[in-house]
């Protein structure tokens, strides 16, 4: 019980940090109340939920439990952004062996900042203690996001048309997919995660692909591996939702959009566009992170099954006339992320029927 009110105080704080002008009331109530913000004639509400999944035994065995809130955030809120929504609300649910509060204020304290990169307010959410069912030391992280969109301006891929293109967003690493393949392969080749990247990238890739990564990520040259493993997913929300603006000024629209999780690019890359229709990528067209290089080599992938495991190196993929792609990338350099032409749109009968192809694109520049 005095944990539990510890706890709360420290998350307080958090938590303001996140209000919008239509958060009603504060922490501590059965519910979190906000209103639909002014201006919509039709606005549909879009929720998403979704967890953190085992990315959070690697933060328990680091010790450090400030990013995985952000990979929260960013599971949910990028997904509801694909449908064009703005993320208003979000809540969470932490479920722990031993109620710490200075770790659970850390935790909700990751949330906060998730909540702030992605323009939600956080409204609420629950802390469990659950001894006997989690070790001390190990816990669990869900949450949901709701947004709003106004009903004509839905994202729903029906706009896609053969010939369009297919933007890709850079990821940030490895994001909070497919970790249970790397907790294999740390528990198999014996992984320290303190020690650091650069010399893990050495010992696995040699000395030439470490040095042409490091140029590519010089960031991570001082990370240890396990800071490289926790690295934040990257929230998309508000970048898509200013590309959008900065498209519909210049006459145009977003005509798809797909969040790379769970299923790597050939899983989620279809989903941005109906039936009858696929797309060709080419992997020339862009550079994956040098974490899911260091990972092929441990674990023997090739650069096929990386990309269908994880997200290959783009975490978003958006779907829009070949003539917009400029004003698109402008708009998502303006927000630090970096994207490029990496696919075109065509039928899915010239395909062979397949959704998602692979090879160079002969046709764009």
């Amino acid at each position: 019980m005095e944990a539990g009110e510890r706890a709360v105080d420290l998350m307080r704080k958090h938590v303001d940090s996140t209000r919008r002008p239509e958060s009603v009331g504060g922490l501590g109530g059965f519910g979190g109340a906000f209103s639909i913000p002014a201006g919509y004639r039709e606005p549909l509400m879009i929720a998403s939920t979704d967890g953190v999944g085992t990315k959070t035994v690697i933060a328990a065995a680091v010790r450090r439990f400030d990013t995985v809130g952000i990979d929260l955030v960013a599971m949910c809120a990028d997904d509801v952004v694909c449908t064009g929504a703005e993320p208003l609300a979000f809540l969470d649910y932490l479920a722990v062996g031993l109620l710490d509060p200075v770790d659970v204020a850390e935790l909700v304290g990751g949330v906060a900042a998730g909540c702030r990169e992605a323009g939600a307010a956080l409204v609420g959410g629950e802390t469990a203690e659950h001894p006997g069912v989690l070790e001390a030391n190990e816990f669990d992280l869900a949450g949901c996001c709701i947004g709003v969109v106004e009903r004509s301006r839905v994202i729903d891929g029906s706009a896609v048309v053969a010939g369009d293109v297919v933007l890709g967003l850079a990821s940030s690493g490895l994001h909070a997919n497919g970790f249970s393949l790397v907790r294999g392969l740390v528990a198999q080749w014996d992984l320290d995660f303190a020690e650091p990247y650069q010399v893990r990238l050495r010992r696995t890739l040699g000395d030439v692909a470490t040095d042409e990564a490091i140029a590519a990520a010089p960031h991570e040259t001082l990370a240890t591996l396990g800071e490289v493993l926790l690295t934040p997913t990257r929230i998309y929300a508000r970048a898509v939702l200013a590309a959008r603006a900065a498209l519909v000024d210049a006459g145009h629209d977003l005509h798809g959009l797909a969040h790379i999780t769970g299923g790597g690019l050939p899983g989620n890359v279809p989903r941005a566009f109906p039936d009858g229709l696929g797309a060709r990528l080419d992997p020339a067209r862009w550079r994956p992170p040098s974490v899911m290089r260091l990972i092929g080599a441990l674990g023997g992938l090739e650069d096929d099954e990386l990309r269908a495991t994880f997200n290959g190196g783009l975490g978003m993929i958006a779907v829009l006339p070949r003539e917009a792609a400029g004003t698109a990338q402008a708009a998502f350099a303006e927000h630090g992320i970096e994207s490029a032409i990496v696919g075109e749109v065509l039928p899915a009968h010239s395909l062979g029927g397949a959704r998602y192809v692979e090879g160079a694109l002969e046709s764009i520049a």
